[in-house]
C-alpha cells in the first residue's frame, strides 16, 4: 500500500507516540488481522493520542476509534458491521468505528447534506477528512513496521493547528465541529484557525 511521504522526522515522531502506546498498538495489530490490502486507524483517535502527549496529560476519552479502508470491489454496511464486529473480538472494549471509504460517496449527502465524489484510494480519503491535523492515519505491516499516510503533512497535527479541509467540509461544518470537539478547551496550547 502506497503512503503519503511526511518528512522523515516527524513521521518518526508520530510514531514513536503510536509505539509508545499499549492500546494503539493492540488496535494495529488487530486491524492488521484482517488482512485489508489498504487500511488504517487515524483522525480523531491519533489526533487524541498525539495532543494528550504535547500537553503531557492523560490520555482522553475516545468517542470512537476510527479504522478506515477502501475496497471498492466490496462495499455495504454489512461488510463494515462485520468487520467492526471481528475487531472488536480481535481488540475488544475499543469503540470500533469501521468504514469502507470507496463507498462514503453512496451516503455522505444523506448525512451531511452535500453530494460527493467517490475516492479513489485509501489516500485520496483521508485527504478529504475534516482537518489536515486529522488527515493522517497510520497501519501496521506484517514486520511490525509502522507506516505513515499524510497526504495533508503532518505540520498541523504536531504543530497543534485547526483549520479546515476544504475539499470536504463545508464552513457550518466546521465550525460546528471545533463547537463540539472543544479543542482549545481540551489542549489550551491548540491554535483555532476561524473558517
Amino acid at each position: 500500500m502506497a503512503a503519503a511521504q511526511a518528512p522523515a522526522e516527524d513521521a518518526a515522531r508520530l510514531t514513536a507516540l503510536v509505539r509508545a502506546t499499549p492500546w494503539f498498538m493492540a488496535a494495529l495489530r488487530a486491524g492488521r488481522e484482517l488482512r485489508l490490502a489498504q487500511w488504517c486507524i487515524g483522525a480523531g483517535a491519533l489526533r487524541n493520542l498525539v495532543w494528550d502527549a504535547l500537553h503531557d496529560q492523560p490520555p482522553s476519552a475516545l468517542p470512537d476509534v476510527d479504522f478506515a479502508f477502501f475496497c471498492a470491489a466490496d462495499v455495504g454496511a454489512d461488510r463494515d458491521a462485520a468487520l467492526q464486529r471481528r475487531l472488536g473480538e480481535l481488540c475488544p472494549g475499543l469503540p470500533w468505528e469501521v468504514t469502507n471509504q470507496a463507498d462514503v460517496h453512496l451516503w455522505f449527502e444523506a448525512h451531511f447534506g452535500h453530494a460527493v465524489e467517490p475516492l479513489r484510494s485509501l489516500q485520496d480519503a483521508v485527504a478529504t477528512w475534516p482537518e489536515p491535523a486529522t488527515a493522517v492515519g497510520v497501519w501496521l505491516d506484517a514486520h511490525d513496521d509502522l507506516h505513515v499516510i499524510a497526504p495533508l503533512g503532518l505540520d498541523d497535527l504536531l504543530g497543534l493547528r485547526v483549520r479546515r479541509n476544504p475539499r470536504r467540509v463545508s464552513v457550518a461544518t466546521y465550525r460546528e465541529r471545533c463547537a463540539s470537539k472543544r479543542y482549545a478547551e481540551r489542549w489550551p496550547r491548540v491554535c483555532v484557525e476561524p473558517a
